[in-house]
């Protein structure tokens, strides 16, 4: 038997109210796809707005496996979670969870307040890749800058929230970066 390689895992934060057809949720349905088309899984809080409209968005890939979508609960019952949510993890940890969900390989945060800067804050502080969509909220606060001025790696220059406007900038940066960042990040280095 062939051992499968490990798809990375991205986590997908953002603004909880977001609803249908608003910017925020048509950015998290774009990145979902955009994401499971890459060959990524989408890793996020298992609950509505941002977090449903990823989940949802990763079931429109052609490239779609059950297992793609994984949601790690705030609360105890499984059966709070999004419909779209394949893997349903109840932590039982409330906001806790969130640094559960900023342990994926790297993090994008669409919009969100202070829930989302918490996950931001710890992918921040475990030198993951982070990217923001200029969207109002904490994504579009910090998006084009780093989180703050202690560097994070000897051998990443412009280390930073990486700013984007669309699913294609954020696959492109997790292209560009993700590998190196996982490579510094490891103890030792």
């Amino acid at each position: 038997m062939t051992a499968m390689a490990r798809r990375p895992c991205i986590a997908v934060s953002g603004d909880a109210t977001a609803t249908p057809g608003s910017p925020h949720w048509v950015a998290a349905a774009s990145l979902g796809e955009a994401l499971v088309d890459a060959g990524y899984r989408i890793v996020t809080g298992g609950m509505g707005g941002v977090m449903e409209a990823a989940c949802l968005g990763a079931r429109r890939s052609a490239c779609y496996r059950e297992g793609d979508t994984i949601g790690l609960l705030p609360g105890e019952d499984a059966t709070a979670a999004n419909p779209y949510a394949d893997v349903v993890l109840p932590t039982g940890q409330g906001h806790a969870r969130n640094a559960l969900v900023a342990q994926a390989d790297a993090l994008v945060a669409i919009g969100g307040g202070a829930g989302t800067l918490s996950e931001i804050a710890f992918a921040w502080i475990h030198r993951r890749v982070v990217i923001g969509f200029r969207l109002p909220g904490w994504s579009g606060r910090v998006a084009d800058a780093p989180l703050d001025d202690r560097p994070r790696f000897a051998t990443v220059s412009d280390d930073r929230v990486h700013g984007v406007d669309s699913a294609a900038e954020a696959i492109s940066i997790l292209r560009a970066h993700l590998q190196t960042h996982l490579a510094a990040a490891r103890p030792g280095r």
